[in-house]
């Protein structure tokens, strides 16, 4: 069985749920140039996969992020993806020790296998804290990690995707912390089907210079999440990433994978999903 170590959702702020869970969004229509979708937390609290499915399809979204095999029946119903499946690691505990890979590898292998029967079109990898390991160490063991699943991946059509967060606000200590760190990594590896989740939010925080950033390495990612910074919150007027232009560099780049929302939402949980999606249809 799947074990769901990944984060599920982005939690909400209390009090959100009870109007959005009853909600049904109308429907959007979109230029449809970005392909978007969204984790759960953007939905609020207490709305039932249903109709988070049902309100994701009338809002135009292609897929869910970070859901596993018990919910793919379901966005299968509403013609919706799995995005992005959780992969074998926590946050903390990731692939760049190599005492660990032994008890990861045929966790990941299986999730692959899953992802792929079920159409989706990306497994997450994490490369863990570092715990006084040096940088270089680190990247070793995860090049050597991905290195071993890598084929199977190819074969399945499947991208692994390495996951850049912040260590400087959410996540002390991890290691995949910069976009060159990341890169390096999957340059290494070689292989079109192991790239980066870039993680605009996180990116912000660490090193800023987005769209350049993106334009310089596009050809290593393989997923994108936004956020609103600070705070996390919905990517909107309120805060300091602007992403009607960096949607639209992802546009002129002619990128073909998935953007997806991943915030904790500050107000009416539906109608700041609507205004997310409208600001990112480039």
């Amino acid at each position: 069985m799947l074990s769901m170590t990944r984060r599920d959702f982005v939690p909400t702020l209390a009090g959100l749920g009870a109007a959005s869970a009853v909600a049904t969004a109308q429907t959007v229509k979109l230029k449809g140039r970005i392909k978007q979708g969204a984790t759960r937390g953007c939905f609020g609290k207490g709305m039932s996969m249903e109709d988070m499915c049902k309100n994701a399809a009338n809002l135009g979204l292609k897929g869910i992020d970070l859901v596993g095999p018990d919910t793919f029946a379901t966005l299968k119903k509403y013609g919706l993806v799995p995005t992005m499946v959780p992969g074998a690691m926590n946050l903390a505990g990731g692939c760049n020790r190599k005492e660990d890979h032994a008890q990861l590898l045929p966790k990941m292998r299986e999730i692959i296998d899953l992802a792929a029967q079920a159409g989706a079109p990306n497994v997450i990898a994490l490369s863990g804290n570092r715990r006084g390991m040096s940088d270089q160490e680190g990247m070793d063991n995860v090049v050597a990690f991905l290195n071993q699943i890598k084929k199977q991946a190819e074969d399945k059509g499947i991208t692994v995707c390495l996951e850049l967060l912040n260590s400087k606000v959410n996540h002390p200590d991890y290691m995949c912390d910069h976009t060159a760190w990341g890169v390096e990594a999957c340059k290494r590896v070689g292989s079109p089907r192991v790239k980066l989740l870039y993680d605009i939010y996180h990116m912000q925080i660490m090193e800023g210079d987005i769209i350049r950033t993106i334009r310089g390495n596009i050809q290593w990612i393989g997923h994108f999440h936004t956020a609103g910074n600070p705070g996390r919150h919905e990517p909107d007027d309120t805060q300091e990433l602007n992403y009607r232009p960096i949607m639209q560099a992802i546009v002129d780049l002619k990128y073909d994978g998935y953007v997806v929302h991943e915030y904790s939402p500050v107000r009416d949980a539906l109608k700041s999903l609507e205004e997310a999606i409208r600001i990112c249809d480039a």
